[in-house]
């Protein structure tokens, strides 16, 4: 019976075999690798995946496709909220070093997934996404641009990120309003071990009013917690590299 796609998670599936094939290309999986694919809905990637890694965990919050899912006997079906998943447990389930994940994820939630994610960077040897392209701008942007923002800083933080592929909207069924693109996430090993919490709400003051110099908004919470260092305020949010940030949120956490 044919799968209805269901708006309120945000279905579309994939059924370009050319976008297929190069998702699958720039993924490049191994045979016995540990990996978990996000919202594996009609199985589209699924399938050119568990046959190049020989089995596949999957996450599926649709109980009538998680149910076709399980009849797959190279499949491994967690049936849940990504939101609610520990991807630490599922590690630990699968006797891995470290997961490689993937997926097309729902739009409509696509950055709550993202920052989900975001603490369990360590237990992760790569990440590749389909998302709206306007995300995965925004994800890899550079400062003093427009797409440059809290995403920006805070996925910059942890990972290196490239755009690897363009896919149009006809690639899917139904197809999106929207275009997409594939992003390749590499978790950094260099990066600052910071308060995950106190970056974000030091970006997310930031760019609360963007248009505005820094003085209206970080400048006011910086006061507001005894931090009398040396940070340029005459500046708009999207002018200040994602190093300054990250030095920013380090000194703020030494007068805590």
């Amino acid at each position: 019976m044919k799968h209805v796609a269901r708006k309120r998670f945000g279905q579309h599936f994939l059924s370009d075999p050319a976008i297929i094939d190069a998702i699958v290309r720039a993924i490049d999986p191994r045979p016995g690798q540990p990996m978990v694919e996000i919202g594996p809905g009609l199985a589209a990637l699924t399938q050119p995946l568990v046959e190049r890694l020989g089995r596949l965990t999957v996450i599926e919050l649709d109980r009538d496709l998680a149910a076709r899912l399980r009849a797959h006997p190279q499949l491994d079906v967690i049936e849940s909220d990504v939101l609610k998943v520990d991807f630490a447990q599922v590690q630990q389930a699968l006797d891995a070093i470290k997961l490689r994940v993937c997926g097309n994820l729902p739009y409509n939630i696509s950055s709550p997934i993202l920052f989900h994610l975001l603490p369990y960077a360590a237990h992760v040897q790569d990440q590749h996404f389909m998302l709206q392209k306007e995300v995965i701008d925004r994800m890899v942007a550079a400062p003093s641009t427009s797409d440059y923002g809290r995403l920006s800083v805070m996925l910059q933080w942890r990972y290196a990120m490239e755009n690897v592929l363009f896919v149009p909207p006809e690639a899917f069924d139904p197809p999106p309003r929207v275009d997409s693109a594939v992003v390749r996430m590499v978790p950094r090993a260099d990066f600052a071990p910071l308060d995950a919490d106190l970056l974000s709400e030091l970006v997310q003051v930031a760019f609360s009013q963007r248009r505005k110099l820094l003085r209206h908004s970080l400048g006011k919470w910086l006061d507001a917690r005894g931090f009398s260092g040396d940070f340029d305020v005459q500046r708009r949010a999207e002018e200040v590299p994602v190093g300054e940030y990250l030095a920013l949120a380090e000194r703020v956490a030494g007068v805590r």
